[in-house]
């Protein structure tokens, strides 16, 4: 199994940090969320004048054995499609990306397709699909243990290419299942707050949705350790984010996180390595249900409430403007004692 070495950041230059955003030429706390933001990310950095290098948002791909219950309202040969969409830069998260100078990294991680070779598309699928977790254990330990290391291998050629500050994405029909499962049985959450309408169930159709999960929640026999629980339930693309979010924590990346999927990888990597959440900056709280519990459950304070539920790593990217205003703030802001201003706090 693939170890992460992960610390958190060295107080040791907090009270510097903070003395320096209190230094600029603004009354104390003015501007609020930004404030903590640079703090946050100075920490990180640990410098008084963090950059943001080389934005990268990476698209774990791969299809689920769960959607084969009519869990989504979507089906399976969707995932491919929008794939297809990524590639032709039409996709939500593609606007998003050129707008904010994103690269694109798409995924192959088991999407039920044979993809023709295109460089575009990194090829690391692990099988086509996972199994469907109502019968039996989605994913077997080798393929957890290879997606974990598929994940950390894809930041570390982001990391070697100048990125420090990375978001992740997905696409995979039936993933919001995948996101309940995790979510309920990773906090003792009952499901019912944990289940949504994914791409656009109606409400009968999120009655069947709950009523398929909670019979594989009452089927599941494991020990109930974090590993078992992402094992069983599965999810490839999710696993390889999980990895992907611990190399991240490791190289003292700037995390960008997005929806309801991917807060749910937050969990179960913080579950596994509790220090990597301080290099979390949470994009948004979307309109998915359970999202807002989930963010309250890991006391994160989301930069944007705008309704987004898309996916593909669409919240984190429209988030990061007010990333880079935070250090542009410390950056490039005059304190009191350049311009010779009285302070007037």
């Amino acid at each position: 199994m693939i170890t992460f070495q992960i610390k958190r950041p060295d107080e040791a230059i907090r009270q510097a940090l903070v003395d320096r955003i209190n230094s600029l030429a603004k009354p104390k706390g003015s501007l609020g969320r930004l404030e903590s933001l640079a703090l946050q990310i100075g920490m990180i950095q640990q410098t008084l004048h963090p950059v943001l290098s080389h934005p990268v948002n990476v698209i774990f791909a791969a299809d689920h054995g769960i959607a084969d219950e009519g869990v989504s309202q979507s089906p399976k040969e969707v995932t491919r499609q929008v794939i297809y969409n990524f590639l032709n830069g039409g996709s939500g998260v593609c606007f998003l990306a050129r707008q904010h100078g994103f690269e694109m990294k798409i995924v192959d991680g088991g999407v039920d397709y044979d993809f023709p070779e295109n460089p575009r598309i990194i090829n690391r699928k692990i099988r086509k699909g996972t199994r469907n977790f109502l019968h039996e254990a989605a994913m077997t330990q080798e393929e957890v243990e290879k997606a974990l290391e598929v994940g950390a291998e894809i930041v570390t050629l982001c990391h070697d290419e100048g990125c420090n500050v990375i978001s992740f994405g997905e696409m995979g029909i039936g993933n919001t299942s995948v996101s309940s499962m995790w979510m309920s049985c990773l906090t003792g959450i009952p499901l019912i707050e944990c289940v949504g309408a994914g791409s656009g169930l109606n409400t009968e159709g999120v009655r069947h949705k709950y009523n398929v999960l909670k019979a594989a929640q009452d089927n599941y026999k494991g020990d109930g350790s974090t590993l078992d629980i992402l094992r069983y339930f599965g999810g490839i693309e999710m696993l390889m984010a999980v990895g992907g979010m611990l190399r991240a924590a490791e190289l003292k990346m700037i995390i960008l996180v997005d929806g309801f999927i991917m807060t749910n990888c937050v969990l179960a990597a913080s579950r596994l390595y509790p220090e990597m959440l301080s290099y979390c900056i949470f994009g948004h709280c979307g309109d998915e249900s359970g999202h807002k519990k989930l963010l309250d459950y890991l006391h994160a304070e989301p930069l944007l409430n705008l309704g987004l539920r898309l996916g593909e790593g669409s919240g984190s990217v429209c988030a990061y403007p007010i990333v880079d205003s935070a250090v542009r703030m410390i950056n490039e802001m005059h304190t009191f004692e350049e311009e010779a201003i009285t302070k007037y706090f």
